[in-house]
């Protein structure tokens, strides 16, 4: 695919953004009454294999789910992740008050490489299209501490999940549309 085959929402270049778990408590991964987050079927393997190294970090109740149900869901043609009671991701795991992600706790600890799926580390980017070619940033309430946080840090969106848009669409991708929007950050 081309970059000029791309439909990118120009508020991840002009919103400043700097996710602040000490204030939002890790909200995006126990978002109350919604599907887990998005997966594409390669991520699929990954997790397995990650499940047994992550799984130490998790409750009870987390293992005793995804041992049950599994850890995703398909769902109107869609791959998402579990939840445990309609709420919180499968892999999520409480450190004092802050929800935070399992998969990644076992990738800092350098226990596995495969840090987190790629929908959770772009978020606020949603990545849509029927050709995955639609870049757009999804507004959460409980994303207002981040917003607050990227305008003093003055980061934008697109800078602050730079290492998650380059894990996903490549380093050239990167550069090209920071060098093309550099006026609106």
């Amino acid at each position: 695919m081309t970059d000029k085959e791309y439909n990118i929402d120009e508020r991840i270049f002009s919103i400043n953004f700097s996710c602040d778990a000490d204030k939002c408590k890790g909200a995006c991964c126990t978002v109350e009454g919604t599907l887990g987050a998005p997966l594409n079927g390669s991520e699929i393997a990954e997790i397995a294999y990650s499940y047994e190294y992550a799984k130490k970090y998790l409750s009870e109740v987390n293992r005793e789910v995804i041992d049950r149900e599994g850890f995703y869901v398909v769902y109107d043609g869609g791959i998402w992740m579990n939840c445990v009671n309609n709420n919180e991701c499968v892999f999520s795991y409480y450190d004092g008050d802050v929800a935070k992600c399992s998969l990644q706790q076992a990738y800092n600890n350098g226990e596995i490489k495969f840090k987190k799926p790629i929908s959770c580390e772009l978020f606020p980017i949603r990545v849509g299209g029927e050709k995955g070619n639609e870049l757009r940033y999804e507004k959460s309430y409980f994303c207002q501490d981040a917003l607050l946080k990227g305008e003093s840090e003055k980061i934008p969106i697109f800078e602050y999940v730079k290492d998650a848009v380059i894990r996903r669409f490549g380093t050239e991708f990167y550069n090209r549309y920071t060098k093309e929007n550099k006026d609106k950050c």
